[in-house]
């Protein structure tokens, strides 16, 4: 027995050394390639850019859509959660509680896929990226190893896709539209959208203006 619980303390600190390594290694490297992109069965595009070289439009697209509360949480958007349990519990729709912190983290570290280990993990990794990372990197990754479409990762290689130019000149409409495939990526389309596609895309092109006026982007910038 004791045998084995040293075994398990060794493997613990184990991991968590090399997590906490990776973790430090890629605040300042390019993360070039994840599980899912290595899982994807097709042809893989994708295209590091740093944040510098992708308009704002873009970031504030995302936090329009996805985390509204980006620059104030410490990772996890505690009402969203309790919001998202009582729906469960309720045996209504489920709304998504995850941020761009925990996408990021479940991007990076982990593989797509739900359970509660896996959610576990995700949670460890979310408190380790926005500890040794700053609100500007998490946001720079993100960008770059999110899912825009069928073998598409990352704004640059979805925006040269659907619209054929670099990341850095995005519109508000095709930020917004990038931005309405996340979700989603296998099935919604960001050139010619569907009903719903269209429609969602136009409500984050409206909401733009107001991550503007209420600096809801200024951590990414500041």
């Amino acid at each position: 027995m004791l045998r084995i619980l040293r075994f398990i303390a060794k493997f613990v600190l184990g991991f968590v050394l090399l997590s906490l390594v990776l973790v430090i290694v890629l605040r300042f490297v390019p993360v070039t390639y994840t599980a899912t992109m290595l899982m994807d069965e097709r042809s893989v595009t994708r295209d590091w850019e740093p944040l510098s070289r992708i308009d704002r439009n873009m970031v504030s697209a995302v936090i329009a859509a996805e985390d509204g509360k980006f620059c104030s949480h410490n990772g996890f958007d505690r009402e969203a959660i309790e919001e998202a349990l009582e729906e469960r519990a309720a045996g209504t729709r489920q709304r998504g509680a995850s941020t761009i912190s925990q996408q990021t983290a479940k991007n990076v570290f982990l593989w797509q896929g739900g359970g509660w280990f896996r959610k576990g993990l995700e949670a460890y990794f979310t408190f380790l990226i926005e500890n040794l990372w700053d609100k500007r990197r998490i946001m720079e990754v993100y960008l770059n190893v999110a899912e825009t479409g069928l073998g598409t990762y990352g704004v640059e290689a979805g925006s040269q896709r659907y619209f054929g130019h670099s990341a850095a000149r995005l519109s508000q409409d095709e930020a917004s539209r990038i931005a309405a495939v996340l979700p989603s990526p296998k099935t919604r389309e960001a050139v010619n959208p569907g009903g719903f596609t269209r429609r969602y895309g136009n409500t984050i092109e409206a909401r733009i203006s107001q991550v503007r006026r209420d600096r809801l982007d200024e951590c990414v910038y500041s």
